[in-house]
């Protein structure tokens, strides 16, 4: 088994390292943030970050860096507090991991790729047409993370909308089967499939010695 204390991993060449670390910590969601500007450009990138905080109220977060460069998610969920969080399926992925280019603020990643916008309702951010699971966001307070010089956004969803395919009768929503991608690191793909699902767990009884 490979091995890493702090001395290794500080002195690993920096591609390496970054691969290295971003993947250890597992598989993460893979999701596309729609946005729009105040000019009416609408946005679209790909996220690595999106986790559940809370059902109740239903709350998200994701991770940002700091904007010491432009950042055109970030810049329009701040000027209109809304945005969308779409996942992304196994058809789109390689349209989804070209929004990671950095276009400036007047370019649609809707306009370079095969990925297409659809409004829903009064809600002004767009969402990507035909992703299996939709979400409309609310933005509610950014948490600076001094340590690490990054920005937790904190959400909170206004509108969800799931394939009828995928929703279970239990509530749960069987990403699998809509061939829901994840990703591995930076910039690998995998599309998990379902293997059990389990019942809740309580402890077990232990027997007292005489």
């Amino acid at each position: 088994m490979a091995f890493f204390d702090t001395k290794d991993i500080n002195g690993l060449d920096k591609i390496f390292r970054i691969n290295l670390i971003n993947s250890c910590s597992g598989f993460k969601s893979a999701n596309l943030l729609g946005s729009i500007s105040e000019d009416g450009i609408p946005n679209v990138a790909v996220f690595s970050s999106v986790t559940h905080l809370g059902s109740n109220p239903p709350t998200l977060g994701f991770i940002l860096r700091p904007t010491t460069v432009p950042r055109n998610t970030h810049k329009n969920l701040k000027d209109t507090g809304v945005f969308t969080i779409n996942h992304i399926y196994e058809d789109i992925i390689d349209d989804a991991h070209h929004t990671s280019a950095k276009y400036p603020d007047d370019v649609s990643e809707f306009d370079v790729t095969n990925l297409k916008e659809e409004y829903k309702g009064k809600f002004k951010a767009p969402f990507v047409k035909g992703a299996p699971v939709q979400m409309s966001m609310k933005f509610v307070e950014e948490i600076y993370v001094p340590s690490n010089n990054v920005m937790l956004i904190v959400s909170q969803i206004q509108e969800l909308y799931v394939n009828d395919e995928l929703l279970q009768e239990d509530g749960l929503v069987n990403l699998s089967k809509g061939n829901v991608a994840t990703i591995n690191g930076l910039d690998t793909y995998a599309i998990p499939k379902f293997k059990k699902q389990l019942s809740y767990q309580r402890p077990k009884k232990i027997e007292q010695g005489v």
